[in-house]
């Protein structure tokens, strides 16, 4: 098998922390679970060859709060996940993928509806756990190249997840049940190479929910309308900047009327906007100037962009190009906020969550913003709520010398680098565990 990448503002994640910042009382925390659903999903897991025998000693699934109806404790089985989807029209996946991936069981079940994921997760998965051993001895004993045995690691890992949000995928006529797996980060500068790959994970993957992940960078961009018109469904990732985002738009519309296909409904997108990291980025900037003003601004550059970027959402579908297109099928590019977990204590740890909820979004959360949320998190339609507001934070940091675009080149730039030494780390991590398991490299 040819390698993949060669192919043509605001507080830790505690739950002793309100949305205020301010300390508060744990609450009672435990899996949200019902038989019945818990039982078609452990006989799908197994029809599948997934067991849902649980390894204690490793990674435990995340625990999300149980809500207690009067004194005798007895469990209501919702939690604000269901809320954040049945009320407001927001879904909520989860940031975050390793074995078993029965251990998704308990997150399906109190409201996640998707997984996401990227090098840095599969390096932490594969890195840290002996449950990949047996199928990559197989693998590297059978002939496959160090590379090679990674992406059958990752595949089988995408595909059973898959198995398991099917069932979602089905209900919501593939609205939702969807799981991410990423191109090469080797390959973001490589248009055609990107096509190719992309290509090639979507027939090796073989699951009518699976999302390919593309980067939004410049030569990635002509890749997504491509793909699209090839029609793949498609999750765009590292979108930093309104700009940038309002190109991947384009290139998803222009992918659909490219495509010739008569029924447009089966191929979908969502547009993953990076949150936390533009705070991390804008914060130093601020705290160089200094001033009273600068400083005021700090933890609010994120959520203030994002709101943007929302408006550009229900500005860009709409109107007769967007309509003609609905006749044939087509969804919306759902907009995604990603890099969710929050980055400074000082901030509230529900930051890049509560203030960005709206219909016809997702929000991928991985343990520490999730776990949160579910804790403390107000469902409540904040996204456009003051769009003023966001402007007035937009144009104030732009008079202070803030350059947006040169914000998101510059973040796009560290996340591409940030995931290419993911994967380099995880190659030379599989290269001396093949080196300890006596394995022969080819």
């Amino acid at each position: 098998m040819a390698t993949i990448s060669k192919l043509s503002s605001p507080g830790p994640s505690s739950s002793l922390r309100s949305s205020t910042g301010q300390p508060r009382s744990p609450r009672p925390l435990c899996f949200v679970q019902s038989r019945t659903a818990l039982r078609s999903l452990a006989a799908a897991a197994a029809a599948s060859g997934l067991s849902v025998k649980r390894d204690r000693s490793s990674r435990s699934s995340l625990v999300v709060k149980c809500s207690q109806n009067g004194a005798n404790g007895g469990v209501v089985k919702r939690t604000t996940l269901h809320d954040l989807y049945e009320r407001e029209g927001q879904s909520p996946w989860y940031d975050n993928l390793c074995r078993p991936v029965t251990d998704l069981i308990p997150l399906i079940e109190s409201g996640v509806r998707g997984v996401t994921s990227n090098p840095a997760i599969f390096q932490k998965a594969i890195s840290s756990s002996n449950a990949y051993n047996d199928q990559f001895r197989e693998l590297v004993q059978s002939g496959k190249d160090i590379e090679s045995a990674y992406w059958e690691l990752v595949v089988k890992d995408i595909q059973d997840a898959c198995k398991l949000f099917e069932t979602i995928y089905d209900q919501t006529d593939g609205g939702d049940g969807y799981v991410s797996v990423e191109v090469s980060p080797r390959l973001a500068d490589d248009t055609e190479g990107t096509v190719e790959a992309a290509k090639y994970l979507h027939k090796v993957v073989n699951r009518r929910n699976v999302y390919i992940k593309i980067p939004a960078t410049a030569p990635c961009v002509p890749s997504i309308k491509q793909v699209i018109s090839n029609g793949i469904s498609v999750n765009v990732t590292l979108i930093f900047s309104v700009a940038r985002y309002e190109a991947v738009i384009d290139a998803y519309l222009d992918g659909l009327e490219a495509s010739g296909l008569d029924d447009l409904s089966k191929v979908t997108s969502v547009a993953s906007f990076f949150v936390s990291r533009v705070d991390t980025l804008i914060d130093k900037m601020l705290e160089k100037i200094g001033t009273p003003e600068a400083l005021d601004l700090r933890g609010k550059a994120a959520v203030a962009q994002a709101a943007l970027a929302y408006k550009l959402y229900q500005k860009k579908f709409s109107g007769p190009r967007w309509e003609a297109l609905v006749k044939k099928g087509a969804k919306k590019q759902r907009l995604l906020w990603a890099s969710t977990s929050v980055k400074n204590p000082a901030y509230p740890d529900t930051l890049y969550v509560a203030p960005l909820i709206g219909p016809d979004t997702v929000s991928t959360m991985p343990d520490q913003a999730l776990q949160a949320f579910v804790d403390h998190g107000i469902v409540s339609r904040t996204i456009d709520s003051n769009v003023s507001e966001a402007e007035g934070i937009y144009s104030a940091l732009e008079k202070l010398g803030i350059d947006w675009n040169h914000v998101g080149t510059q973040l796009e730039v560290e996340g591409v680098d940030s995931f290419k030494k993911s994967f380099d780390s995880l190659l030379d991590t599989l290269q001396e565990k093949a080196n300890s398991l006596n394995l022969v490299s080819l």
